[in-house]
């Protein structure tokens, strides 16, 4: 009996290990059947399965050091289970459960896995632990020898956590929400775009009917079956009405679509009356894209038309359209012939609605890895863009660059929040006239499969001052005070003053500015300030203004003007007075001014006239040599003839103070400055 039951016992062993072998071999083969056909949400449930029916001891999946020798049998299986899990994980987005299992693929120190640290940094990255990923990159860069694509990479890696960290104590330019409602219901959100009304659109891959769940299968050809289904997550354009940053009553537009087609990411004419977007397919895991045109008729959307070979090369993929609020420009990305690598940023001139030749935005935008979404901001003549090519958080990042389609400056990455260690794409504004004031951006910060929309709010910063009266040095209301950008030569606010006299002006960190105030027979003055100081406050208050009144004709004396005695040598403390002029002159470019001389009574009049002729032409050259141009400038030598004080007392005695008065220098005004409003010099640059 006990020889039968030791037997039954062991056929019962044997069968319980067969079943085992077969559970294993069967979740592995299903889990392998949805990887190789890039199902890797449903390859990483199986593989899951399998880790669950291996029997490993810990100290089994310890790094494996004698002699070099590789594992085997069930080890073996285990860590070849382990990595696609981990792949598995990666390829669907989800790091944070890609992290543990790289965590433990790097550990196992195997070499049939050499690019498990690199992909392991990348999670960590993802993550947000720059630290880490940083370490782990490095010892990818010490330990790897492959000349691939990881290699290349590698470097920008580590630049970027270096970045990152770096950046991690800096102030927000930037607050940012998700955007609440139902546009973040199901699938992936992005891609937003406002229109007239309150009006959100977007691009959604929510189901129109929610897919049945996948039931817990062993079984090959069932799961074969499975991923020959259709997938409910088609994209397709949709609206929401709101404000601010909440947007509800999601609906489709009412837009044709292709059958096999994804569409949306859209561009609207300032009009309204045409939408631009894009259509796609992915086969075998590759993407076919291309923009077509539609336009609104009796208040539906015609059938999308392809656009032709200018904006969709034959085989390439182009999409991501954007249309310029002024409707002169198409951008878009693509990775027709002729870029620098991936998908580059190309635009096309608009004659009449109809696109012309696609022209690519050259080195200083594009670089070989991807660059997309495009927007344009003409206030500011700056491109906004995401790319993974430039030195970021991580993922796709927000960069900018100023220019006019002719140079571009080098792209700025726009730093925390816009940007996060995911990826960060599709900038739109919610007001055109002020495009960096507030928006929308897309972004998989807080989701483990997909993009959601989010609002930002520029954090305003802010340069306010004073403008009052020389004389009465009281607030002058009625001043005319315009913000000018130096860089960009460009004016970009003016406001007139209230009885307070002082302005406030809106403005970006780390700029060069100038503030110039004038009123109507006042003389102008200019202020220059940079903002520097705004990356760690708020606002900054400028100097106070004063501006002097003056009158056609009437002069204005000049004092502690001084020359060598019988001379008309200028001492060096009056070239500090005649600065003062210089600037005047510099802040009052329309201006004509005389210069004039005068002296006492002692001497004859034709000596005393040659005397303050020459002293005024010493004025003159003076502030000719600091550059005022002299077709600005007269010099006028009175002599003794416009006596301002007695030159003596009633007694007929000396009068010092009197002859002190005489002897001055003066301007005054002979032509009214033009006033130019709400304009930028270019020619002088004031």
């Amino acid at each position: 009996m006990k020889k039968i039951t030791l037997c039954l016992l062991v056929i019962f062993l044997g069968i319980i290990n067969s079943i085992q072998a077969q559970y294993v071999y069967d979740y592995k083969h299903t889990a392998d059947v949805f990887y190789n056909s890039r199902d890797y949400y449903s390859a990483a449930q199986y593989y899951n399965k399998a880790l669950g029916t291996f029997k490993i001891k810990p100290e089994q999946v310890l790094p494996y050091t004698v002699g070099g020798a590789a594992p085997s049998g069930k080890l073996k299986d285990y860590q070849q289970v382990v990595a696609r899990l981990a792949e598995s994980y990666r390829l669907f987005y989800d790091y944070g459960n890609a992290e543990t299992w790289y965590s433990q693929l790097v550990g196992f120190n195997n070499p049939a896995f050499p690019q498990a640290r690199y992909w392991y940094a990348v999670c960590l990255r993802y993550n947000g632990k720059y630290q880490q990923a940083l370490d782990e990159f490095t010892k990818f860069k010490q330990s790897y020898t492959a000349a691939d694509e990881l290699s290349v990479r590698t470097p920008l890696e580590i630049a970027c956590c270096q970045f990152a960290l770096s950046e991690a104590n800096k102030e927000p330019r930037y607050t940012i929400e998700k955007t609440a409602g139902n546009v973040n219901e199901g699938g992936a959100n992005y891609a937003p775009v406002i229109l007239s009304g309150g009006t959100l659109m977007f691009t959604s891959s929510r189901p129109d009917n929610p897919p049945l769940p996948v039931p817990a299968t062993n079984n090959q050809a069932a799961a074969k079956k499975q991923t020959k289904k259709g997938t409910p997550y088609v994209n397709d354009l949709y609206t929401a009405i709101g404000a601010d940053n909440t947007y509800d009553k999601s609906k489709k537009v009412n837009i044709p679509i292709a059958k096999g087609y994804d569409q949306g990411v859209s561009a609207i004419t300032p009009d309204g009356n045409t939408l631009y977007l894009t259509r796609w397919t992915v086969k075998d895991g590759v993407k076919h894209a291309a923009i077509y045109i539609s336009t609104l008729h009796n208040g539906e959307w015609t059938e999308p038309k392809i656009l032709g070979d200018n904006v969709n090369a034959p085989g390439y993929n182009s999409m991501q359209p954007y249309i310029t609020a002024d409707g002169k420009y198409l951008l878009f990305a693509s990775n027709r012939p002729g870029g620098m690598g991936k998908n580059d940023l190309w635009y096309c001139i608009m004659t009449n609605g109809v696109p012309g030749g696609a022209r690519n935005m050259g080195t200083t935008i594009n670089t070989k890895d991807e660059e997309q979404a495009p927007f344009y901001d003409a206030e500011k003549n700056l491109l906004v863009f995401s790319t993974d090519g430039r030195v970021g958080l991580g993922g796709l990042d927000f960069f900018q660059s100023e220019g006019d389609f002719g140079t571009w400056s080098v792209p700025v990455n726009m730093g925390k929040p816009l940007n996060s260690p995911k990826d960060d794409i599709y900038y739109t504004a919610l007001d055109n006239t002020h495009p960096f004031a507030a928006g929308f951006i897309s972004s998989d910060r807080e989701s483990i499969c997909c993009l959601e929309v989010f609002s930002i709010r520029r954090i305003k910063k802010i340069v306010s001052g004073l403008i009052i009266d020389c004389d009465t040095q009281q607030p002058l209301d009625g001043a005319t005070v315009s913000l000018l950008d130096t860089v960009r030569r460009k004016t970009i606010r003016q406001v007139i003053l209230d009885a307070s006299g002082r302005y406030t002006f809106e403005v970006d960190p780390q700029r060069f500015y100038k503030i110039v105030a004038e009123k109507e027979n006042y003389f102008t003055k200019n202020i220059y300030f940079n903002t520097a100081s705004l990356q760690q406050v708020d606002s900054m208050e400028n100097p106070t203004l004063c501006l002097k009144h003056y009158e056609i004709e009437k002069p204005i004396v000049l004092n502690n003007i001084y020359y060598d005695f019988n001379k008309a040598t200028l001492r060096p403390e009056s070239k500090t007075v005649l600065d003062t002029v210089v600037d005047m002159l510099n802040d009052n470019p329309k201006l004509t001014i005389e210069m004039s001389a005068h002296t006492d009574s002692v001497g004859s009049v034709k000596y005393n006239e040659k005397l303050s002729q020459a002293r005024a032409q010493s004025c003159v050259d003076y502030l000719i040599s600091r550059g005022i141009a002299a077709d600005r400038l007269i010099a006028k030598g009175y002599g003794k003839s416009k006596p301002i004080a007695p030159n003596s007392l009633p007694n007929h005695k000396d009068n010092p103070e009197g002859r002190q008065m005489n002897r001055r220098t003066e301007f005054k005004v002979l032509k009214r400055q033009v006033a130019v409003k709400n304009t930028y010099d270019t020619d002088t640059g004031q």
